[in-house]
């Protein structure tokens, strides 16, 4: 575990104020092929994040994965929203000591962001209603990630498990849509050791694609829906994309060619949200030995069915 990080004047006996509070929050897979900046699944692999209020300053411990890469001050994602919770409900930031325990990979395509930012937000709310002030709705809460992450497709199924359908309102508000998946449907990750920037790899994506692609994006994306929650025997073609991946290839050729190779032996795969790991979508049984390559960890993860869950201590 790294060194908790003290702000100048806090102590580290600082008094703890009210329960301390745990989140379970899940990794995701964003995009799913043709579902772009839409559709993500929640897988049950965890970060567990816990925040007690304390009466001065600000304590941050992490353990697991990034411990030695992210800030342990107010510029941790997860302190900022909390603050973006409570910035909402117009009431100061308190004291806060929190804890980290992270097990999704940062910067692999696997939602670590988005759990993040909804496990502050969780966390946010419970300490806000827990001081007496109004608690802030399932809509509030989306809104606020979606401001934070920039898009709705990873934030959603954190919030709400299964396989999410996410969109922006005519008045730009999200809206997520949730479905239960299949339960023959299996998911395979292939959890990519090298990292990438998802600023860099939407950077890939041209401004306009041809009218065909956008089809052929549209019909895939409808036979997903009805493969992931009816019948996985369509997998494999509802997981076509042509709008994103191709594009982003050349920054992840690794990526790119084991979903090649995955989707030429019949296996529905696709890159996992911006990037380089992937996942497989599969009902049959699933040769792992076969399919290990350098540069990946292989899992069979289960769906998280009932997205981040709260806990009080």
């Amino acid at each position: 575990m790294t060194e908790p990080t003290r702000e100048p004047g806090s102590l580290a006996d600082r008094r703890a104020i009210g329960p301390t509070i745990t989140v379970l929050v899940p990794a995701t897979s964003a995009n799913l092929g043709p579902g772009f900046d839409s559709f993500g699944l929640a897988l049950a692999r965890y970060d567990e994040v816990s925040v007690s209020r304390t009466d001065s300053g600000l304590l941050v411990e992490v353990d697991g994965v990034g411990a030695d890469e992210v800030p342990l001050t107010a510029e941790h994602l997860v302190v900022r929203a909390i603050a973006r919770a409570y910035e909402h409900a117009g009431e100061p930031l308190p004291g806060l000591h929190l804890r980290c325990v992270n097990c999704i990979p940062h910067g692999g395509g696997l939602g670590s962001s988005a759990a993040a930012i909804v496990a502050g937000l969780l966390l946010g709310r419970e300490l806000l209603v827990a001081g007496g002030f109004r608690r802030l709705s399932d809509d509030d809460l989306l809104g606020l990630a979606n401001e934070m992450e920039g898009h709705p497709d990873n934030v959603a199924p954190v919030l709400f498990g299964g396989f999410t359908l996410a969109y922006l309102d005519g008045d730009g508000r999200p809206v997520a849509i949730r479905r239960e998946v299949h339960p023959d449907i299996r998911v395979v990750v292939f959890s990519a050791h090298q990292a990438s920037s998802t600023h860099h790899t939407r950077g890939l994506l041209p401004a306009t694609v041809p009218h065909g692609d956008a089809a052929a994006n549209a019909a895939a994306a409808g036979l997903l829906v009805h493969a992931l929650t009816a019948d996985p025997t369509h997998l494999l073609p509802a997981t076509r994309d042509r709008l994103h991946q191709d594009y982003r290839a050349p920054a992840m050729p690794a990526s790119a060619e084991l979903v090649a190779e995955l989707r030429a032996a019949g296996v529905a795969a696709v890159i996992s949200g911006a990037g380089p790991s992937v996942i497989a979508l599969v009902t049959e049984h699933f040769e792992v030995e076969r399919w290990r390559r350098p540069g990946f960890e292989i899992d069979e993860i289960a769906v998280c069915t009932t997205g981040a869950r709260v806990a009080l201590h």
